[in-house]
């Protein structure tokens, strides 16, 4: 977007940037993980950076390695790779315990990045989280021909539902990687509340996933929210309208839990 501020950049020792956006606040705050080939500029993010604005809470949105306004060929990127750009923002830029909101692929890396650093996590919200999609989404879902393709070029292009967006180009290791990151066939050992949120006429990310979820989940405080007739975007301004009011009311949870704990 044009009128938005230059990005920070967070320089690492491998020579990767990550751009990001911080808003100062109070604690926990609220970071932000976008979703496969999205970028920190979409209406979810930013209409959370409005809200966390309004209410004094601190705020921070960034870019994988491949995206946006980051370094890095999207091509080259993979779960383990794009959950190690979160949980590095997460040691180096945020402050104290956060809050994070994943929208689709972002919802499978927030549950690795609450995996990888449970004591710096407060709650979790959920968008159509798609967690292990290369496997049950793309993989599983491949023609025999496809998958024949993808081993001998080393990608298949897959089209994409929107028709502003190109076709999704899917590398094999995006998927042979991805295996070492699924979490649907087991407990997710995570114990703080948990909101998740799914349209049902969802054509990426079936609505089933975020109940998979929610079931694999080890915390006793998991809600789910169906839209009956929600996309996967869920950008309308109801949409945004519903976003705002459920991370509010995790938010709330969360303040008292730690109020309580204090």
């Amino acid at each position: 977007m044009d009128n938005q501020p230059q990005p920070q950049i967070l320089s690492r020792t491998d020579g990767a940037t990550i751009a990001y956006h911080r808003v100062e606040g109070k604690s926990p705050g609220v970071m932000f993980l976008t979703g496969f080939k999205s970028d920190m500029t979409g209406g979810k993010a930013l209409a959370l950076e409005d809200f966390c604005r309004q209410t004094g809470r601190a705020f921070l949105r960034f870019d994988y390695t491949g995206h946006g306004q980051s370094s890095g060929e999207f091509e080259a990127g993979t779960i383990g790779a794009w959950t190690a750009d979160a949980v590095s923002v997460l040691d180096v830029v945020a402050d104290g315990p956060q809050v994070l909101v994943g929208s689709s692929m972002g919802g499978w890396i927030m549950l690795l990045t609450a995996l990888a650093r449970p004591d710096r996590i407060a709650g979790l919200l959920g968008i159509a989280a798609a967690s292990d999609f290369t496997e049950d989404l793309i993989w599983n879902a491949f023609t025999d021909e496809q998958r024949t393709a993808m081993e001998t070029d080393g990608f298949v292009d897959i089209p994409n539902c929107y028709e502003d967006q190109e076709p999704y180009r899917i590398s094999h290791e995006l998927v042979v990687e991805g295996r070492q990151h699924l979490l649907l066939d087991r407990e997710i050992p995570l114990d703080v509340p948990v909101r998740l949120i799914h349209g049902m006429l969802d054509e990426d990310v079936p609505w089933p996933t975020s109940q998979r979820i929610a079931e694999r989940l080890r915390s006793e405080d998991v809600e789910t929210t169906f839209v009956k007739c929600g996309d996967h975007r869920l950008s309308e301004p109801h949409d945004l309208d519903r976003l705002c009011r459920v991370l509010a009311g995790l938010l709330e949870k969360v303040d008292s839990r730690s109020q309580s704990a204090a």
